[in-house]
């Protein structure tokens, strides 16, 4: 399960990449050189992680991702503040507007990183107020928490982004889930073939390489199967102790 600052999260894509990380790393499932799989069950399905590994270190991570697809393809909304916004909507795992840059006048510049993202908080309230997306299996996918604004000269080969996410931050990963959701909206456009790579680039120049292996559905909506990868490091371990004497075990409430 996935749980941060935007709330509760269907699938995480550099989440993934980094419990995958740990658990070989820390020995937690049974390591094979040069590559473990890890199948996890995560909210919005099945997600495998395959894990390259080196004298018992993850030196990268691919995940197979759940199926993603496209919810709506250049659509418009009005935005307040901001006006009449053409937006598309897929989901990689969790929802996404995806937005050019140039469609609400701002440059792919971190020094106006503010403003970015109260254009991004303005669009995700006009699509959840106006026009929410569903998914059509997942109880409790209905609503946009992410808005990937497209830099300009982004296309199917390379793409880079500034990945607005509620309630007011930017993912400082390049983002699997919204990779995903990058590539079904290139491939539902005939711009990106299957087994073909795709590098997403973040706002501070991290990448994950992508990939589409196979075309699928989901509720009778035209799908494919994406995978990501990318890498991660262990910067910490921590210990919690719990005292014989300890007055309060299981905590308390006021």
């Amino acid at each position: 399960m996935f749980i941060e600052a935007s709330g509760f999260l269907p699938m995480c894509g550099h989440g993934t990449i980094g419990v995958a990380t740990v658990l070989v790393e820390t020995g937690m499932v049974e390591v094979t050189e040069p590559v473990t799989e890890i199948r996890l069950d995560v909210p919005a399905g099945l997600v495998i992680a395959r894990v390259a590994v080196e004298d018992g270190r993850a030196v990268n991570v691919t995940i197979e991702n759940v199926e993603s697809f496209v919810e709506r393809l250049d659509a418009r909304i009005e935005v307040p503040g901001y006006g009449d916004i053409p937006y598309s909507i897929a989901f990689g795992g969790n929802f996404y507007a995806l937005v050019e840059l140039d469609d609400v006048g701002l440059p792919f510049d971190r020094s106006r990183k503010d403003d970015i993202i109260r254009a991004g908080l303005a669009i995700m309230d006009a699509v959840n107020d106006q026009h929410p997306p569903r998914h059509p299996l997942i109880a409790g996918a209905n609503h946009v928490h992410h808005v990937e604004f497209i830099a300009p000269g982004s296309d199917a080969v390379r793409s880079r982004h500034a990945m607005a996410i509620h309630p007011g931050w930017f993912d400082r990963s390049p983002c699997g889930t919204g990779t995903s959701a990058r590539m079904a909206e290139l491939h539902a456009r005939g711009e990106l073939a299957l087994d073909t790579e795709f590098v997403n680039e973040s706002f501070i120049g991290t990448a994950f390489t992508g990939r589409l292996v196979r075309e699928t559905e989901v509720g009778g909506i035209p799908a494919v199967v994406p995978t990501i990868t990318g890498r991660a490091w262990v910067t910490g371990h921590g210990q919690y102790l719990l005292e014989d004497d300890d007055p309060f075990p299981e905590g308390f409430v006021f």
